[in-house]
């Protein structure tokens, strides 16, 4: 059934008494809207098998964003090549029309993600049709010493090829369903580790040392650290505005004095301590490309950034910290301290914060 798809139109349409019903739009050939009693999506058809793809629920995804997806999906499926049966494709070229489409649609940061795990782990000379189950978790299994990049590529390789089923190079993806076990939700570095983290921070120039050094002084978020300002900090104490932080709350964090040397010696900018190399109003974020270098000098790459969050929380229980004033420091909205105490136990914990800080400056030191 065809239809001049608009706000009014579809707002008017009664839902079939059974089953559903699809109204093709006229404007958009292979544009359509699929309704039924529970929902209005919609679609689109593509392709000599006339697959249908789902775009969206009405209204959460708009009509106008669904016409220019449906459009620049149509568009992107007629560049490519004819189903994998009578036409064959490299695995080299869907790979990199698999990182254009992700361009257009993904964080810079996914993209950039998806290009390095592909191209360090993932380089078939074969056909997209002829790679096999085992080729890929002959791969996998390669990097069971990382667990952490083992699940990255993992995930990366899957989600690629799922694409490639969507867009019609392939039949069914020959990556298995496989639940990969990670550490990075429960990885505390060891104190050898952490050292020789804080020392290869120590030998990285600027921006990406310091920020490691204060990642690990101070226990904040990544993004914290990374938009850090000038503003922010006096009298050896930053304040992170409300509305800034992850529980939108002022947030006034005691600095050790390792940590206001590491800030002193950085070099002059504007407000932004660590403003990005392409623009100086945004902060850092070339965090991908940044760790992978600081990596190479290291012993083990299997953790995160926000590992050494976690591994900043543990140390300060092995010194004997209270829980609630670890808390304070991380700036968690749901502490130790909860409902009734919650409510009245207005006591900043400043103090406390800052001899806790200090005491895990001198834990540092002692690591060397």
């Amino acid at each position: 059934m065809k239809l001049r798809l608009t706000d009014i139109a579809i707002k008017r349409l009664s839902p079939p008494e059974t089953g559903q019903v699809t109204y093709w739009d006229e404007t958009t050939p292979g544009f359509g809207l699929r309704l039924s009693q529970k929902s209005r999506s919609f679609v689109v058809m593509y392709g000599e098998k006339r697959r249908l793809k789902t775009l969206g629920r009405y209204p959460n995804l708009p009509l106008s964003d669904a016409r220019k997806e449906a459009r620049r999906f149509l568009a992107e499926v007629d560049n490519l090549p004819e189903a994998v049966t009578s036409a064959p494709i490299p695995f080299a070229d869907a790979k990199a029309r698999f990182l254009a489409h992700c361009t257009r649609r993904n964080k810079e940061r996914t993209v950039k993600d998806y290009t390095r795990l592909l191209n360090r782990h993932f380089t078939f000379t074969d056909d997209l049709h002829e790679i096999t189950r085992s080729q890929i978790m002959k791969v996998v299994s390669r990097l069971s010493q990382t667990p952490s990049e083992q699940e990255h590529a993992y995930v990366a390789i899957r989600t690629m090829m799922n694409w490639c089923v969507e867009a019609g190079y392939l039949e069914n993806s020959p990556v298995p369903r496989m639940r990969q076990s990670s550490r990075s939700r429960e990885r505390i570095l060891s104190e050898e580790e952490l050292a020789a983290v804080y020392k290869r921070a120590k030998e990285t120039p600027y921006p990406f040392g310091p920020i490691v050094q204060l990642l690990i002084l101070t226990g904040q978020r990544r993004g914290e650290i990374a938009a850090l300002r000038r503003s922010w900090i006096a009298d050896g104490i930053v304040t992170f505005p409300a509305g800034f932080t992850k529980n939108k709350r002022e947030h006034r964090l005691p600095l050790s004095p390792l940590a206001l040397q590491v800030i002193e010696a950085l070099p002059e900018t504007d407000d932004l301590l660590f403003p990005s190399r392409g623009d100086p109003e945004r902060p850092f974020n070339g965090w991908s490309k940044c760790k992978a270098r600081f990596d190479t000098d290291l012993p083990f790459s299997d953790y995160t950034l926000h590992d050494l969050r976690r591994t900043f929380s543990s140390n300060l229980a092995r010194l004997g910290v209270p829980i609630h004033v670890t808390e304070k420091i991380l700036n968690h909205a749901s502490g130790s301290l909860v409902g009734v105490a919650a409510v009245y136990n207005r006591y900043s914990y400043f103090d406390e914060m800052g001899e806790a800080i200090r005491q895990h400056e001198d834990f540092i030191g002692s690591l060397f």
